[in-house]
């Protein structure tokens, strides 16, 4: 059951209230220990060095990965035997399992290192040892075995320590992050996802309120339109749980998206950002921050999040968080509908193919709707050369979300050739192949949904009653989504839908109430209602 943002705003109004000061510095070596939740994992090591492993595994259920390696190289400083502390380094350098793809070669020659270390100090007891055996999986033959096959290979393993100690609670709470993380992304019943988060992460939760890795993997388990709400709890404790763990401040706004919760998401990210030391991720934060600012009329406050990325962030990252990157500057574009300025988008280097698709997606959205058919095309045929290449280097999840834009690009080129059946054919199969894989987690959502895209080209084509049942289907998984909801009452006005329109508008006017710019999409909206 959702929750009415109003009671929404003041349920979080104590953790908003609660944000650290900006600048404020996180502990490392000989400083107090920081707030990041409450963890109890027994070991044999030395009585000394427990309280930096304990802490070193909290860090490291909220992705906090340099203070977790701090602490568990704390915990060695204390106890050079502690084979547990190296096997929490090992885990700490292989970074998110969400990724879907290995650290740099120097983290993964250290996890190795570590991994090694582990194994050859013989853990003193079975339980240790088999948490120590199955991070060997995750280094084992890696120039021969790819990512996900040893990703599966640990989840097995702990899945065997988990089965021999059923009154671990860490054993099962590691277990359940990989089988999520694991989990197929085009199953879209999420059984794997509800399986753990039903038998494992919610029971354990309930007796361990304060446990950072609990509450974070449930968001994770449930960051899906249809069961979000299930993760809704979790999202309003969870920042409290860690505070000083950034990535636990952002969190919450994986549900707060999925729910269309802007303002809460706007302030756990400002949190999360502020806290961030690592001037590359702070990218993450602020590219959620800019498409909820959009989706609230709040188009200056996005620009100056925009900015901020530019300024802290002034080169592309390698990797992953290049996505983020890329993806504030062209989705501050397609969303105000600039269309220009997004046929012109800069092309980055030296990143991922699915980092150069978006740039290409931009363009050739932008180009189609400037009239630039030929140019459209073009960068329709870049990203079928990009989908090829992802697809030969077994990126299937993201082939197909780069097909997908590849599709929603060709379409709209077609239309801007004036070949209107073949656009519509091609939009309706964008739509078909992107609903197919869920998002990614570095992404709060695409640029512009397929679906989404295909409705307005309907609506240019006259076509409002097909339009409209393609906006509402957008508004299913992506609720209170602005240029959705207005497409959505466009459609239903042009239809004949009086109800429908009023109904769309007025929660458009709703949604934009605090806006900081005069849309002329709310402005339709205040003229229609006073009719």
């Amino acid at each position: 059951m959702m929750i009415p943002t109003r009671t929404l705003i003041t349920l979080t109004a104590a953790v908003v209230a609660a944000a650290p000061a900006v600048g404020q510095d996180h502990a490392h070596h000989g400083t107090p220990a920081q707030e990041l939740g409450r963890v109890s994992f027994e070991t044999s090591c030395a009585p000394d060095a427990q309280p930096h492993f304990e802490r070193g595994v909290a860090a490291l259920h909220s992705f906090y990965f340099s203070a977790a390696i701090d602490a568990f190289e704390d915990a060695v400083g204390v106890d050079e035997a502690c084979a547990m502390a190296y096997w929490g380094t090992a885990l700490a350098r292989m970074s998110n399992p969400f990724i879907g793809a290995d650290p740099s070669a120097e983290a993964l020659a250290a996890g190795r290192a570590a991994a090694e270390r582990a194994a050859a100090l013989d853990p003193a007891t079975e339980r240790e040892a088999g948490f120590v055996t199955a991070i060997q999986e995750l280094y084992r033959d890696v120039e021969a075995r790819p990512h996900r096959e040893r990703m599966r290979a640990y989840e097995r393993a702990m899945d065997e320590v988990r089965r021999a100690h059923p009154d671990d609670r860490e054993a099962a709470i590691f277990y359940a992050l990989a089988v999520v993380a694991n989990a197929p992304p085009d199953d879209l019943t999420f059984a794997a996802q509800q399986r753990v988060g039903e038998e494992i992460l919610f029971p354990l939760f309930e007796r361990y309120p304060d446990h950072p890795g609990l509450a974070h993997y449930i968001i994770h388990a449930y960051d899906f339109p249809p069961i979000a709400d299930r993760a809704l709890d979790a999202a309003l404790r969870y920042a409290d749980i860690a505070p000083d763990a950034p990535h636990a401040l952002h969190m919450p706004s994986h549900i707060f998206t999925r729910l269309g919760y802007w303002e809460e998401s706007i302030r756990t990210n400002l949190r999360s950002y502020r806290n961030e030391r690592d001037h590359a991720m702070k990218t993450h934060p602020l590219d959620y921050m800019v498409y909820a600012h959009l989706q609230l009329g709040q188009d200056r406050a996005a620009l100056r999040a925009l900015e901020e990325a530019r300024h802290v962030v002034p080169e592309v990252p390698a990797g992953v968080l290049g996505y983020n990157r890329v993806a504030l500057e062209g989705r501050y574009l397609l969303e105000l509908g600039r269309w220009d300025e997004a046929a012109g988008f800069d092309i980055p280097e030296g990143v991922p193919d699915y980092v150069t698709a978006i740039s290409h997606f931009a363009r050739g959205i932008g180009a189609a709707r400037t009239g630039d058919a030929r140019s459209a095309q073009a960068e329709a045929e870049e990203l079928r050369r990009l989908r090829e290449s992802l697809e030969a280097a077994g990126e299937g999840e993201w082939a197909q979300r780069v097909e997908a834009q590849q599709l929603a690009v060709a379409a709209w080129a077609a239309h801007a050739a004036g070949r209107h059946d073949e656009a519509v054919r091609l939009a309706g199969a964008a739509a078909e192949v992107e609903e197919g894989v869920e998002k990614h987690p570095v992404t709060p959502g695409p640029l512009l949904p397929a679906r989404e895209l295909e409705g307005e080209l309907l609506l240019e084509l006259e076509r409002p009653r097909e339009a409209h049942e393609a906006f509402e289907r957008v508004l299913t998984y992506e609720p209170r989504r602005a240029r959705a909801i207005y497409g959505a009452a466009r459609a239903a006005e042009a239809a004949g839908l009086t109800d429908a329109a009023r109904t769309r508008y007025a929660e458009l006017v709703e949604l934009m109430g605090n806006a900081d710019e005069p849309r002329p999409e709310l402005e339709a909206a205040t003229a229609f209602l006073g009719r």
